[in-house]
Formats: C-alpha cells, sequence, structure tokens
C-alpha cells in the first residue's frame, strides 16, 4: 500500500508506503478471516495493548516494524512512525498494490 498526500506541504507530511506481505507472513497466533490481527485484540493483556503507560516493542511489534518501517507498530512506538499533514484541504492517493510489491494479490 501506499499512502501520499497530493498536495504536501511543510510538517511531517510525506508519502507512506508497505509493500509486504503482511497477511501472507502473519504470525500463527495472529491470523484471522482475510488479515492479521494486531496483539492486543488477540491478546488483551497489557504487554500488547500498553494501557499502563510502561510498554515497549514486543516481536509482534517487530514483526510489524521490521516489514513496514513507516508503520506505527504499537502505542509507545518511536515518533518517527507519526506523521500529520496540516489541517484543512489536503487530498490523498491510496494505491493498495503498487507496482513493483513484494507479492501478489
Amino acid at each position: 500500500m501506499v499512502f501520499t498526500p497530493t498536495n504536501p506541504t511543510g510538517g511531517s507530511c510525506r508519502a507512506l508506503s508497505c509493500t509486504a506481505d503482511i497477511n501472507g507472513q502473519c504470525p500463527g497466533q495472529l491470523r484471522a478471516a482475510g488479515g492479521c490481527n494486531n496483539p492486543c485484540t488477540v491478546f488483551k493483556t497489557d504487554q500488547y495493548c500498553c494501557n499502563s503507560g510502561s510498554c515497549g516493542p514486543t516481536d509482534y511489534s517487530r514483526f510489524f516494524k521490521d516489514r513496514c518501517s513507516d508503520a506505527y507498530s504499537y502505542p509507545k512506538d518511536d515518533p518517527t512512525s507519526t506523521f500529520t499533514c496540516p489541517s484543512g484541504r489536503q487530498n490523498y492517493r491510496v494505491v493498495f498494490c503498487p507496482r513493483g510489491s513484494s507479492f501478489s494479490s
């Protein structure tokens, strides 16, 4: 997937992409019909949901981050994965299967 602002202006407004086959490579415990769940949905523990404010990366968050470096992979992830575009009129182009992706749909 590629998510691109059509008129980027300042801030951290930039294109984001992930061409990994997340569904095809999804860890067994996170597999769901038609996709891949996040670990909080599956396990419902503070380790994965980060409700107490004292959580860190897990093997599952690293799985997503390793494949999609732009992804915000857990609640306390680093600020380099947070992007904002100026408020107001902003348009985006979303491509679900970009050319050159590493998998077939």
